[in-house]
């Protein structure tokens, strides 16, 4: 299995503008290959392969409107067109209804909030023995390393983000048997109710609450943004104040991840199966709660724990978003109809039983999962039965191309 780890890296001053171009030139380089394919698809010519674009590459290295592409390493440039390749191949597979749809390749730009670079192991990078990652025509770079790589890497990505921060990427491949031993099997199954009042909640039970980072942090963004907003356009103090909100950005989004990875990482040691529900979460974005949609970040939670999932030797099930969850009694199995968001307990009208209706979404979703789970863990209050009553019957729109991207006619 391969596995990706990020760390934060310290490039000196000469390091930073050597790679703010190397990434003008990755950036370069990809746009000239898109259009070229955009004006040959404009021509009614044939889709321009991979190794044409590489020999028009190599060709424009030696012209002198772009002979400065000569002064990075090699493989950044052919990974950038690599990065095309994969563009398009997204989009291609999106319309055939293999993956979701994604839009087509559009330009960069030096104003994107991320800009990266990858070296593969023929660049001759390596990590040296005092702990530095040393780049080629880059030099032995800083690291802040957290934790030590299973295994040696085969790539890493060299990112800068909207916050001026630099991190190293690195792939590696990691034994699956060695991961199952880390971690034992569990007798535990749970299933997971992703709400907003309340984070998680567990068929067994037990409530995460919710730690709305976003919305806490609303007041310093507040004044960062209007800090922001003062500043004259194209100024030295505009840039500066840019960065002061993409850094507490960077602090939301950072304790965010966190929090979800602690989580993510406790359910899938305590449990040997877990069950989530198929939320429509593009859907939900469009509503009147998209910011707390948004702030809870429900889908890369659950990214994490497919993965971990599948790396520690777990059951991981994702049921319909369609499955009636709210709508069942999880003691006897009837159907009582929708209910409005207020309505958070409800009496069920065949048994009688009182039930929490996040804890009993949470039962339901594990039993639609077909895991063992015991509808005690609803909270169930069973009172007197009354009389039997009948059944109540989101990708963002491409950027337009900045000027300046007019490249040369031989790539």
């Amino acid at each position: 299995m391969q596995l990706r780890y990020s760390f934060r890296v310290y490039p000196s001053v000469s390091q930073r503008a050597f790679l703010a171009r190397s990434f003008g030139c990755a950036r370069v380089v990809f746009n000239d290959a898109l259009r070229v394919r955009d004006d040959a698809r404009a021509a009614g010519l044939p889709f321009v392969t991979s190794a044409e674009l590489s020999r028009r590459l190599t060709a424009s290295k030696k012209t002198p409107e772009r002979a400065w592409l000569g002064e990075v390493s090699s493989v950044i440039l052919q990974q950038s067109l690599r990065d095309l390749d994969t563009a398009y191949r997204n989009f291609f597979d999106g319309i055939k209804g293999k993956r979701p749809k994604t839009g087509a390749p559009r330009f960069k730009s030096r104003r994107d909030s991320r800009q990266a670079i990858r070296f593969t192991a023929n660049a001759g990078w390596r990590i040296t023995g005092g702990g530095k990652l040393r780049l080629p025509k880059i030099g032995d770079v800083r690291v802040k390393w957290s934790r030590s790589l299973p295994s040696v890497p085969s790539t890493v990505t060299v990112v800068k983000d909207a916050a001026g921060r630099y991190f190293a990427s690195f792939v590696v491949e990691t034994d699956p048997a060695a991961d199952l031993e880390r971690m034992p099997e569990a007798d535990a199954t749970v299933g997971i109710d992703l709400g907003l009042t309340h984070f998680a909640v567990m068929s067994d039970g037990r409530k995460i609450d919710s730690p709305k980072f976003l919305r806490r942090a609303e007041k310093k963004l507040k004044k960062a943004q209007q800090a922001l907003g003062r500043k004259v356009k194209g100024s030295k103090n505009r840039d500066k104040a840019r960065v002061k909100v993409a850094r507490a950005h960077g602090r939301v989004v950072d304790a965010r991840r966190e929090f979800h990875h602690r989580l993510s990482t406790e359910l899938i040691r305590e449990n040997q199966a877990v069950a989530v529900e198929d939320l429509a979460v593009k859907g939900l974005a469009r509503t009147r709660l998209a910011k707390s949609v948004h702030d809870a970040g429900w889908s890369a939670f659950v990214t994490m724990l497919e993965y971990k999932a599948a790396r520690y030797g777990r059951a991981f099930h994702r049921i319909g978003r369609f499955e009636p969850t709210s709508q069942v009694c999880s003691n006897c199995g009837a159907k009582d109809g929708p209910k409005p968001l207020n309505v958070r307990e409800w009496m069920c009208g065949a048994c009688g039983t009182v039930l929490d209706r996040d804890v009993n979404a949470a039962v339901n979703v594990a039993k639609a999962a077909g895991l063992a789970v015991s509808a005690c863990g609803a909270q169930v209050r069973p009172v007197l039965v009354p009389a039997q009553r009948g059944e109540a019957g989101t990708h963002p729109e491409p950027r337009p191309t900045t000027a300046g991207q007019t490249g040369i006619a031989l790539l």
